[in-house]
């Protein structure tokens, strides 16, 4: 009812002199119906493509740490690594650029009419990206993306509730919270569920000396889990930036770009002053493996992909629905091992915790 009122005062005010007249209004009535029905559905196709390009960007983000990885131990620096991956993707979507709008300029009046964190989204990215590199030998590779996600899904409801960044706001109802709660219940299924299971089934009694280890190996384990939620969070900001960037520029593709290029220059700042040592060695018998190189290019396509979820879905979904794609394409690293990673085979806990992941996703996005 409230619907059918919304629409006969739009009529009314956008045909006050035809109002009254019953078969202009059936007429305006109708046409009115369908323009609404028709923009239903183009937004319905729209968030169709945007589920599907945040699960396709979430399943390759953890192919990109682990590639970036194994880039790190074959160049002996994260940061190292995190430069060239920054300039092979800075390099990817320059050539991107000027395929789509044949310049990689934009206004200097941007500076002036724009807040300056709108630049801020590339360094965002070194301090998530170098994190990943610095987290994944400590936590392994569901670790390495489960951690980040924690504060991403809290930062990205914030960011969503509060509309900063410019971004669509979004309300904290009660059924998107009881959403995320559960999205959260899924990541801590999915990493701690299975390993407190099996230290059940397998308990043994341990030296005091042993446990003493323990407790100090947990305690570290715990510090480097706490920074991989800051670097979460710090990535949320990003993906609220550069959609903001992406609207203000007019182009996707441009946005990313810049975000790439910024974050470049920063890592050749931070490169500059610490001075690590570059090598390139074998760290096995086998030559480097071509993919390791590629890592950038990944991360240059993540970037695109979230430009263009914000301004569909907002930041706290774009978050939510790339989470799911993070998810898969972390147990099918440990599953099958690739790029080099350790094996190590989901289990029906983990894939009951993706489960809770995706229902949680679906309160948040329908209600």
């Amino acid at each position: 009812m409230a619907g059918i009122f919304k629409i006969v005062m739009k009529i009314k005010l956008d045909y006050p002199d035809d109002f009254h007249d019953y078969f202009s209004y059936r007429l305006v009535l109708i046409l009115t119906c369908d323009r609404l029905l028709r923009q239903d559905k183009e937004m319905r196709e729209y968030s169709m493509l945007a589920i599907l390009v945040g699960l396709a960007i979430g399943i390759g983000l953890p192919m990109q740490t682990s590639i970036n990885s194994r880039l790190r131990n074959s160049v002996g620096s994260p940061f190292g690594a995190s430069l060239i991956s920054f300039a092979v993707g800075t390099l990817f979507l320059a050539i991107m650029t000027l395929i789509d709008v044949h310049t990689l300029g934009f206004s200097t009046t941007l500076f002036t009419s724009q807040p300056v964190w709108i630049w801020l989204g590339g360094l965002l990215g070194v301090v998530y990206l170098t994190g990943n590199i610095l987290l994944f030998p400590k936590l392994g590779s569901v670790q390495t993306v489960i951690m980040p996600v924690l504060g991403q899904i809290l930062a990205g409801l914030l960011i969503d509730n509060f509309g900063w960044f410019d971004s669509p706001q979004s309300t904290l109802t009660m059924t998107r919270f009881l959403g995320a709660i559960l999205v959260l219940a899924g990541v801590i299924i999915t990493v701690a569920a299975q390993g407190w299971l099996e230290q059940r089934h397998n308990r043994i009694t341990e030296t005091a000396e042993k446990d003493t280890a323990t407790d100090t190996d947990q305690s570290g384990l715990g510090i480097w889990r706490a920074l991989g939620v800051v670097a979460g969070m710090l990535s949320a900001m990003q993906t609220a930036v550069n959609g903001h960037l992406g609207r203000v520029l007019g182009s996707t593709v441009h946005a990313a770009f810049v975000s790439f290029l910024v974050g470049t220059l920063g890592l050749i700042v931070i490169v500059l002053v610490l001075r690590p040592q570059f090598k390139l060695i074998r760290p096995t018998k086998t030559p480097n493996p071509w993919w390791m190189w590629i890592g950038g290019m990944i991360g240059a396509l993540y970037v695109l992909g979230n430009v263009y979820l914000v301004p569909v879905v907002g930041t706290g979904l774009a978050v939510v629905i790339v989470l799911v794609g993070l998810m898969a394409g972390s147990l099918m690293i440990d599953q099958f091992g690739w790029f080099a990673s350790k094996k190590n085979p989901i289990s029906g806990v983990q894939l009951m915790g993706l489960l809770v992941m995706i229902v949680g996703v679906a309160l948040i996005r329908v209600f």
